[in-house]
């Protein structure tokens, strides 16, 4: 007899095949959360949702499937934690990005270590999910502070920098020996050395000063929003 392709909730009425994909997803995501893509069966999965081996394979034809779009959903999380207030202070902002940025990591730190790492070595798939991450973050920097056009020494100190805080925040994950509000100042004076430096190689480069001065001009901690 062929799976049907919805189920049961636990309330009454049923799942539609993309509800059920995304209950799957969040699903994975904390089973990838807290072990790694080796340590995570089929067979575990499938339990921990409680359904059959056969009905997930009906949603994603292997475990590599599964994982990537798991992978995107945390992609797509953490873009979403961090596109705040663009009202806000360009230093301001960037410092309570950088919190809601160590905030996922450290609620999900086995899944950003995928992601950033890749649980699956060199694979196209999870490429193209961390580029497009990246992508989004540098945009959203560069639109944060009224760039359309950036000159290349910009875009070089720039990914040099989101290189900087992933390397600081894999190493943070799996280590925890660092205050997050410290470790977020690191990241902020860091992203103004960034600045600078592009600044010394290209005169093009104008930013708002505050980021040029984010030694000495750390804004205090404010109220994150909901969620984050």
């Amino acid at each position: 007899m062929p799976q049907k392709s919805a189920t049961k909730r636990a309330g009454g009425g049923r799942l539609d095949t993309k509800a059920r994909k995304e209950q799957l997803l969040r699903l994975g995501l904390e089973l990838f959360g807290s072990r790694s893509y080796d340590e995570v069966s089929i067979d575990d999965i499938a339990a921990a949702a409680g359904i059959s081996k056969g009905l997930l394979y009906h949603y994603f034809p292997t475990k590599r499937t599964f994982y990537v779009e798991a992978l995107r959903v945390a992609a797509t999380e953490l873009k979403r934690r961090t596109d705040l207030d663009p009202a806000l202070p360009p230093l301001t902002r960037l410092a309570e990005s950088l919190r809601a940025y160590l905030s996922y990591v450290e609620e999900h730190a086995v899944s950003y270590v995928g992601l950033f790492r890749g649980g699956l070595g060199v694979d196209q798939k999870v490429c193209a999910i961390v580029e497009a991450t990246r992508a989004a973050m540098l945009n959203r920097f560069l639109r944060g502070v009224g760039v359309k056009k950036a000159p290349p020494a910009l875009l070089h100190a720039l990914r040099g920098w989101l290189g900087f805080v992933e390397a600081a925040s894999l190493h943070w994950a799996e280590h925890r020996d660092l205050e997050r509000e410290s470790l977020v100042e690191m990241l902020v004076v860091a992203a103004g050395a960034a600045l600078e430096a592009a600044r010394r190689v290209d005169p093009r480069v104008r930013l708002p000063i505050e980021l040029g001065r984010a030694d000495t001009a750390l804004p205090p901690r404010r109220g994150l929003p909901p969620g984050v």
